[in-house]
Parts: C-alpha cells; sequence; structure tokens
C-alpha cells in the first residue's frame, strides 16, 4: 500500500473520532439537532479541504523526490562518465526517499572527486608550463576543458616530475659551464662581448633558458674559450721553452733568471706580454754575442748528432758547423738545423733509447768478457766474481732478446718510412752483426797469442829450464812453529829426491835455474822441487793452482841433473 493512502485511513479514522467527540459535546450542551447536522457538515467540509491540501502536499512532494531522483541519476551518469568510473548502482531496494538521499549523496561525492580533479590539473598544468618555458619544451598534451582520468593524472604528474629532474641536471651543467666559461674568461682577460656571453656571465642564474640549445652553445662557447686557453698556453710555454734556450745559450746568470721567475707560470695576456718582451730583450742581446750563442747551438748539436747516432760523413754534411764566419745568417742555418735535429730525435726517440740501452748492454758484455779472460779475478775475495758471472749469464739472455725487439721495430719503421734507419752511418743489424763479427775475430786473435806465448815459453822452459821461485804462503794456511816446519822439511825432501829428474825432450840434460819464474798468466805462483831438500807443494795447494795452469794453456816443467 503506498504511503498516501495508509496516511489517508489514518486521517479518516482520526476525524471519525473527532465527529464522535464533538457530537457528544454538541448533545451535552443542547445544540439542536438541526444545527448538530449543519455543523457536521461543514466540519467534514474543512476536514475534507485539509485532506485535500495534504494529499496534494503528498502528491507534490513525491514528485520533486522523483524529480530529483531523475536529476540525480542523469548528473550521475555525467559524473561517471567525466570521471571514468562505473555507474551508480543501488543496491537492494529501497524508497524513493532513501533512493533520492543515496543519490544526491553519490553526486556530492562526485563532484567533489571532480573539482579536486580539476585543480590537481590546473596546478599541473602550471608547473608545466614554467618548466616548459625555462626548458624552451612543448607543453603536455592535455584536454583542460574535461576532468582527466586518475592514469591521465598519474601521467601528468610522471612528466612534471621528468621535467623536474631536467631542469635540475640541465642546471648543474650549466652552472658547472659558466664556472668554468667565467674562469677562462678571466684567464683570457676576455670581456663578454655579445648578447648570449652577456646573459651566460652578467644575468640571474634562474633567468637562463636551460634549452638544448642554449646547452649546446654553453658548450662551444667553452670548447671555443678552452682552445684559446690552450692555444695561450702553448704560445708562452714555448716563450718560457725559449726563454730558456736563449738564457742558457747567453749564459745568463742566476740573479737576472730570477728577476722574471714571476712570468716563469701562468698563461693570462699579461703574462704572455711580459714573456716575449723578455724574447725580444735576449734575441737582442743574441745578436749582440753571435759567436757564443753559436758556439752554445754546436754543443747542442753535437749531443743531438751523439743521441741520433750519425755516422761522421753525416755530420759533415752540415757545412755551417765548420764555418767560422759568425753572421746572423750562419745563426739562422744553425737554428733551423738543431730544430729539425729536435724534431727527428723526438719523433724516433723509442728507437734511438732502444739502440742507446743496446750500446749500452753490449759495452758492459765486452767488459765481463774482458774480465772473464784476466785470470787475477781469481783472486777476489768478496764474492765479486760470484756477482759477475750472473751478471754476465743474464746479459748473455737479454742481449739476443733486445736485438729481435730493435729489429723488428726497426722493421716496421722501415716499411712505415719507406727508408732504412741507420746507426753511425749504416743499417742497425748490419752494424749489429759487425760488432759480433769485430768481438769474435778480437776472441779468435787474444786466443792465437795465448796459444803462441803458451808455446814459446813451453819450448823456453825446456830448453833452459824453469827458474825455481820462492813458494808464496797464503795467511792462515797452518801456524808457524819450528816443529813443524822441520817435518814438513823433511818430508819435502823425501819428496824432492824420490821426484828429482825427468827425461829431457831434446836429448841433452836441462839443470833447474836456481831462481823461480812466474807462470804467464800472472795467477799465484806454483812451488817447484828441487834438490836442494825445499819442501814440495802440498797436494790440496797443487790442485787449487792447477785451474790457473789449465786457463794459460802452459805447464810448468822441471828437472835435475840426472
Amino acid at each position: 500500500m503506498r504511503r498516501s493512502e495508509v496516511l489517508a485511513e489514518e486521517s479518516i479514522v482520526c476525524l471519525q473520532k473527532a465527529l464522535n467527540h464533538l457530537r457528544e459535546i454538541w448533545e451535552l450542551i443542547g445544540i439542536p439537532e438541526d444545527q448538530r447536522l449543519q455543523r457536521t457538515e461543514v466540519v467534514k467540509k474543512h476536514i475534507k479541504d485539509l485532506l485535500d491540501m495534504m494529499i496534494a502536499e503528498e502528491e507534490s512532494l513525491k514528485e520533486r523526490l522523483i524529480k530529483s531522483i531523475s536529476i540525480c541519476q542523469k548528473e550521475l551518469n555525467t559524473l561517471c562518465s567525466e570521471l571514468h568510473v562505473e555507474p551508480f548502482q543501488e543496491e537492494g531496494e529501497t524508497t524513493i526517499l532513501q533512493l533520492e538521499k543515496d543519490l544526491r549523496t553519490q553526486v556530492e561525492l562526485m563532484r567533489k572527486q571532480k573539482k579536486e580533479r580539476k585543480q590537481e590539473l590546473k596546478l599541473l598544468q602550471e608547473q608545466d608550463q614554467e618548466l616548459c618555458e625555462i626548458l624552451c619544451m612543448p607543453h603536455y598534451d592535455v584536454d583542460s576543458s574535461s576532468v582527466p582520468s586518475l592514469e591521465e593524472l598519474s601521467q601528468f604528474r610522471q612528466h612534471v616530475a621528468t621535467l623536474r629532474e631536467t631542469k635540475a641536471s640541465r642546471r648543474e651543467e650549466f652552472v658547472n659551464i659558466k664556472r668554468q666559461i667565467v674562469l677562462c674568461m678571466e684567464e683570457l682577460d676576455h670581456t663578454p662581448d655579445t648578447s648570449f656571453e652577456r646573459d651566460v656571465v652578467c644575468e640571474d642564474e634562474d633567468a637562463f633558458c636551460l634549452s638544448l640549445e642554449n646547452i649546446a652553445t654553453l658548450q662551444k662557447l667553452l670548447r671555443q674559450l678552452e682552445m684559446r686557453k690552450s692555444q695561450n698556453e702553448a704560445v708562452c710555454e714555448g716563450l718560457r721553452a725559449q726563454i730558456r734556450e736563449l738564457w742558457d745559450r747567453l749564459q745568463i746568470p742566476a740573479e737576472e733568471r730570477e728577476a722574471v721567475a714571476t712570468v716563469m707560470t701562468g698563461s693570462k695576456a699579461k703574462v704572455r706580454k711580459a714573456l716575449q718582451l723578455e724574447v725580444d730583450r735576449l734575441e737582442e742581446l743574441k745578436m749582440q754575442n753571435m759567436k757564443k750563442v753559436i758556439e752554445a747551438i754546436r754543443v747542442e748539436l753535437a749531443q743531438y748528432w751523439d743521441q741520433c747516432f750519425y755516422s761522421q760523413e753525416q755530420r759533415q754534411a752540415f757545412a755551417p758547423y765548420y764555418a767560422e764566419d759568425y753572421t746572423e745568417n750562419l745563426l739562422q742555418l744553425h737554428d733551423a738545423e738543431i730544430v729539425r735535429l729536435r724534431n727527428y730525435y723526438e719523433l724516433h726517440k723509442e728507437l734511438f733509447e732502444g739502440v742507446q740501452k743496446w750500446e749500452e748492454s753490449w759495452r758492459l758484455f765486452l767488459d765481463f768478457e774482458r774480465k772473464a779472460s784476466d785470470p787475477s779475478r781469481f783472486t777476489n775475495r768478496g764474492g765479486n766474481l760470484l756477482k759477475e758471472e750472473k751478471q754476465r749469464a743474464k746479459l748473455q739472455k737479454t742481449l739476443p732478446k733486445l736485438e729481435e725487439e730493435l729489429k723488428a721495430r726497426i722493421e716496421t719503421w722501415e716499411r712505415e718510412h719507406s727508408k732504412a734507419f741507420v746507426v753511425n752511418g749504416q743499417k742497425f743489424m748490419e752494424y749489429v752483426s759487425e760488432q759480433w763479427e769485430a768481438h769474435r775475430l778480437e776472441k779468435e786473435r787474444a786466443k792465437q797469442e795465448r796459444q803462441l806465448k803458451n808455446k814459446k815459453q813451453t819450448e823456453t822452459e825446456m830448453l833452459y829450464g824453469s827458474a825455481p821461485r820462492t813458494p808464496s804462503k797464503r795467511r792462515g794456511l797452518t801456524p808457524n812453529t819450528p816443529g813443524k816446519v822441520r817435518k814438513l822439511n823433511t818430508t819435502a825432501m823425501s819428496n824432492a829426491t824420490a821426484n828429482s829428474s825427468i827425461r829431457p825432450v831434446f836429448g841433452g840434460t836441462v839443470y833447474r835455474s836456481p831462481v823461480s819464474r812466474l807462470p804467464p798468466s800472472g795467477s799465484k805462483p806454483v812451488i817447484t822441487s828441487t834438490c836442494s831438500g825445499k819442501k814440495t807443494p802440498r797436494a790440496g795447494r797443487h790442485g787449487a793452482d792447477k785451474e790457473n795452469l789449465e786457463l794459460n794453456g802452459s805447464i810448468l816443467s822441471g828437472s835435475a841433473p840426472l
């Protein structure tokens, strides 16, 4: 049953009770029946009008509720569509009044969400506009008339966050580049002369447009300034090198050099100007001291000739070196030659250093070879012989490796330059081969000389006999006591008697010379037995001296009369 019908029935019951109560009152008062009927009709008429009015009001309320529900539903559908959410669905059955209330509540909620999204969209657009103006980038494409979805807002927020990161990185890069530009300008004494340079240096950093084009222009400006700075530094360094060279050539005293020490560092414009003034002063002084300067250049030329392993013919090819007419033209020729030689040496420095290393190793090798043929080296007491043998063995291994390495590098260089690499007027490997051959021939000649000397000495001793020698005693072998001396003398006499003679080679009697002779090697003397009963060498001492005898290729011999 509808609510209006229920209200109507309840109203009728109430009115009926009210009429009955009025009739009772009228009857007690004594109102006539006709008047009571008349009054009842009047009351009924009023009640009817009242009920009609109440019914009309309820019907009006019903219509308003239905209309409100319709409006709310339409607006709710529109809001759900704008907010990109699912349409509202009422759960279960409910009254019109409750439905209208629920719809109004949902509409208010949707309106609030729409307002919040629109406000956030507006804020993000403002931020995007500000960042895009600083970064000179296009604005984010979004429809400001519609309500953005949650996903669209999230993407917009991410975009704005990316713009902030881009701004921060570009600003950091801009600040770093600006600092370097300012330093370069200060170093070069450069004043900003373009609008862009003034914007970079003089304007507020926050007002600078951080576009990719401006950052690229900044980098280009920095490269240009750094190039100018590098060129300026190179010029200043060249002037300093020229000053030092002129100082050395002119033999400028240290006191005078210290006077310009303040400009020997840095590369600012005033430093460059001061260096140029010093060079001009020294050049003028050089013209006044032509002979001294040319002689100093010649000393330097000789050093470069040595470092480049120039042969005598190559050195003589530079005729101005031997001229004695000290003119400005001669100085220019020497300057040009020293520059050419310096560049030549620097270009092939690694090869020349390798050849120099081989030369040093070769000299050390020859020194060890010479020491190895010297018998006196066996008398050392400090362990030098062992050290020399280790160094000699190491050098014998490293020297061929160094030669092979140099050979490979020189062959590569010759292929690249299409010419021969010359050391002392000949190819390096030919030079090395000649050195080895000369060393071999020298060893062969020394060997033949030793053999010839030993042969002559042997023949002389066999003809005339060897001279007896006073035995040399090593320190600390035996204590010098008379008893032991007598015992040794007795043993020596018996040994001398047993071994007092040999058969002569040439068929005659050879007598022992009364004076001992040193062996040709100059090593420790060998004690020989005599017929006079002098002591013979001990077995251990004889074994120690045997090495020296074999090295020198000779054996001492002697005999007593038969």
